[in-house]
């Protein structure tokens, strides 16, 4: 048996073809285009390739993108003085502040300062709260791109049973109340888990987010399963998942690689989140159908 390669790449396309598509449409009907304000500080490498990537892509799509770049040693007052400016901007509908900030910024504080309707990275405490409440809002884009691969891949995912390994707020505990919402039965494992083989192998879908290259093996997978493995590790010059690739995908159904599987939903999503929060801040209908 041979799991078929969920193509995230290609899906991530797609959706940003659509979500370019419908910005278009978007600008027509509220005569601005939908803005994203990204917020940078300092200049980590890997924050500035990513966050040069979020502005090429937005503009691809359609919408127009602000960057705004700080230096390392910006106190909080200034930082969260910038967020409350971009908050009252009418040209932006998605506020992004770039983590991880320097030690001495309190992530937390700065996060909860970001209006909920503009947080298209749906990590301020209302839009968790409203999450786990099962209320409409935007949510963190890497658990949304998991869950729609998983809903191309398989469709209706009600009834399936579904385990989420890692309990991060960026993925592992916004993908489990997702799957919730979509009628799966949710265990939420961790690395402390006893016995994690055991829950594994009553999965019809592993989500593997817990940030340990190859930790999931695929003697552990119930034959057929379809898995998302959100992890990126590098190992020996290498970048592997949080699954044992080769070993799984000889079990599972469906398995996403690394590269090339959810980390392209991250950005697309992001996109998405941002052309629905522009839809409803200027009170214009988005077809869901359509993104």
């Amino acid at each position: 048996m041979s799991a078929e390669i969920i193509d995230g790449k290609e899906f991530a396309a797609a959706l940003r073809a659509r979500v370019g598509e419908a910005a278009t449409a978007f600008e027509a009907a509220a005569g601005r285009k939908a803005g994203l304000a990204v917020v940078l500080v300092g200049d980590d490498p890997a924050s500035t390739v990513y966050v040069r990537s979020k502005g090429k892509a937005t503009v691809a799509a359609n919408m127009a993108s602000f960057e705004h770049r700080l230096p390392a040693d910006t106190d909080q007052a200034t930082l969260v003085a910038l967020v409350e400016q971009l908050n009252a901007d009418d040209a932006v509908d998605g506020i992004l502040v770039q983590l991880p900030l320097p030690k001495h910024l309190d992530e937390q504080a700065v996060v909860a300062a970001i209006d909920p309707a503009k947080d298209v990275d749906g990590l301020t405490p209302v839009s968790a709260g409203r999450l786990a409440l099962g209320i409409d809002g935007l949510v963190p884009c890497t658990p949304l791109g998991c869950l729609l691969l998983l809903q191309d891949q398989i469709g209706d995912l009600s009834g399936m049973d579904a385990i989420v390994i890692g309990r991060s707020i960026l993925v592992g505990k916004p993908m489990a109340a997702l799957l919730t919402a979509a009628n799966c039965t949710v265990t939420l494992a961790h690395s402390r888990t006893r016995d994690l083989a055991h829950h594994v192998a009553r999965a019809d879908i592993v989500v593997a987010a817990v940030g340990r290259a190859g930790f999931v093996k695929g003697e552990w997978l119930k034959p057929g399963a379809t898995v998302i493995d959100v992890g990126i590790n590098r190992v020996d010059g290498a970048l592997v998942g949080d699954v044992e690739f080769d070993s799984a995908a000889s079990v599972a159904g469906a398995i996403t690689p690394v590269p090339g599987g959810v980390g392209p939903m991250t950005i697309a999503c992001l996109l998405r989140n941002t052309l629905t929060a522009a839809h409803r801040r200027a009170g214009v209908t988005l077809d869901e159908a359509l993104v």
